[in-house]
């Protein structure tokens, strides 16, 4: 009844003066004022007070950018549980003689958000040990797990940059993010490059040329990779562009097809493990009679909810969001569009917590989207049943610590706000925003939601600190006791 409460609240919030200094900093960064919301809640109380709390245009949707995982993984946590696993197998239905699988092999994918080259190696190698040395027939990927099977090849680029790992789409099967690392290095005169994962067949040519910016101001200054195969079916990749003298970094891309890189892995590390194998790749679906040969299970979701929140890595997140659906999908008894049923998931966690979902937008439940929406007033109620929630501590752990770690690493060194405040960063071209727990001076907790949505959103993150900041110093709380004194005087 208190969150309730507590809920029809905000459609009262309005517009409250922002302090003076904030005020003038934002002036100072070219922020307006008038397309910034935040709100400030003091954490213990049950209910919230009139003047008890900084609320700015608090009601009004946003585009939250990176800020909507907290309310993806919270209910993730609270749907699914802390000690929620994915499930991985490999099955066939084909005979094994004179360790030779005689048929098809089938790569079941459940979803794993974590599931990498690795992992897929751990497998192979547990197949091997079932004393299967040769593989005569396909890899089949069953990616039924979503609906549709493929996401990503419906959905355009989210920008102009295509093999950035933020814009991998999941599914069901995906292999290490479907990511190749690089580390580049430099002398003076020469540029080295090494890639992981194995690729069998792959020939990586350099065609990066030396220049001399610094390695400091170097911003992956690369061309998109060129790819060419052989009529052999050797495949040639290229790396173009500029690179500085005596500079060493490393960079994942998006570059291939996903089946092409699953089918390039796999057959290297197959080989590694002295196996042959010499079929292709291609998606399908399981038979009713296949045989289970190896199954992995992921990490825990709390493990899971800890990276993606941390690194803010959108491809997990979208994950879990897309798991909401099949897990909502199959308590209903009827497997229909898996991103409608995440947003229904979503939507009935919401009103079981007596959150007003009015103005919510859900695209994909990790923030990279121009279309999602959420007011402070909803995403504060979000952070307050996280902090009362049995997984709270499994919750708050994920969010990165002011100066410590994550996203928030390089930010309020320095600050009473350093290791005081645990805070989720969202960031688009057009979004700067913070979310989460603050610690006061005196020890008092609060939630804080503050977000920027105008041009060049970038020069609001110092505002954003600054808001931080205050909270940590305890003015907020020196606010809130002028605010009651000043109600009793009336």
């Amino acid at each position: 009844m208190a969150l309730l409460a507590w809920g029809l609240m905000a459609s009262s919030w309005g517009q409250a003066a922002l302090p003076a200094k904030i005020v003038q900093l934002a002036r100072d960064q070219g922020v307006d004022t008038q397309q910034l919301s935040v709100l400030v809640l003091p954490l213990e109380r049950t209910g919230v007070a009139r003047g008890e709390e900084l609320a700015l245009q608090a009601a009004r949707p946003m585009n939250p950018a990176s800020t909507m995982k907290l309310l993806t993984t919270l209910v993730s946590l609270e749907q699914l549980g802390p000690t929620y696993r994915w499930r991985t197998a490999l099955l066939s239905e084909a005979p094994v003689q004179a360790g030779v699988l005689q048929g098809p092999l089938y790569l079941r994918g459940g979803g794993d958000p974590a599931l990498g080259w690795e992992q897929l190696g751990s497998m192979l190698r547990s197949l091997r040990a079932q004393g299967i040395s040769r593989i005569e027939g396909d890899l089949v990927l069953d990616r039924q797990y979503f609906t549709p099977n493929r996401p990503d090849q419906r959905q355009p680029p989210f920008d102009d940059y295509p093999d950035a790992y933020y814009n991998v789409v999941p599914d069901a099967a995906l292999v290490g993010s479907n990511l190749l690392s690089f580390s580049l290095s430099s002398s003076t005169d020469s540029v080295d490059i090494q890639m992981l994962p194995p690729l069998a067949g792959v020939v990586l040519e350099n065609g990066l040329k030396l220049t001399d910016m610094s390695c400091h101001d170097w911003g992956d200054e690369l061309d998109l990779p060129q790819t060419r195969q052989d009529p052999d079916g050797s495949l040639h990749l290229t790396l173009l562009g500029g690179f500085p003298r005596n500079c060493k970094t490393d960079l994942q891309l998006n570059v291939l097809d996903r089946n092409v890189y699953i089918e390039r892995v796999a057959k290297a590390l197959w080989q590694e493990l002295g196996g042959s194998w010499q079929g292709s790749v291609h998606d399908g679906s399981v038979p009713a009679g296949a045989r289970l040969l190896v199954e992995r299970r992921s990490e825990t979701l709390a493990d899971l909810v800890k990276q993606a929140t941390k690194r803010s890595d959108n491809t997990m997140v979208r994950t879990l969001y897309l798991t909401l659906g099949v897990e909502r999908a199959q308590r209903q008894g009827s497997m229909g569009d898996t991103l409608a049923d995440a947003r229904l998931a979503v939507q009935d966690w919401l009103t079981r917590h007596d959150i007003d979902p009015t103005g919510l937008v859900l695209e994909n439940g990790a923030g990279l989207s121009r279309l999602e929406r959420i007011t402070p007033a909803q995403l504060a109620a979000v952070l307050r049943v996280g902090a009362l929630s049995d997984w709270s501590a499994e919750y708050q752990t994920s969010l990165p610590i002011a100066a410590l770690d994550g996203t928030m690493r390089n930010r309020l060194h320095g600050t009473v706000a350093a290791g005081r405040a645990r805070i989720k960063t969202g960031s688009l071209d057009d979004v700067a925003a913070v979310a989460g727990y603050v610690r006061d001076s005196a020890d008092r907790s609060w939630v804080l939601v503050a977000i920027a949505n105008q041009p060049q959103a970038l020069r609001a993150r110092p505002v954003l600190d600054a808001l931080i900041e205050w909270v940590a110093s305890g003015q907020a709380g020196q606010a809130a006791r002028l605010g009651r004194k000043q109600k009793r005087s009336r």
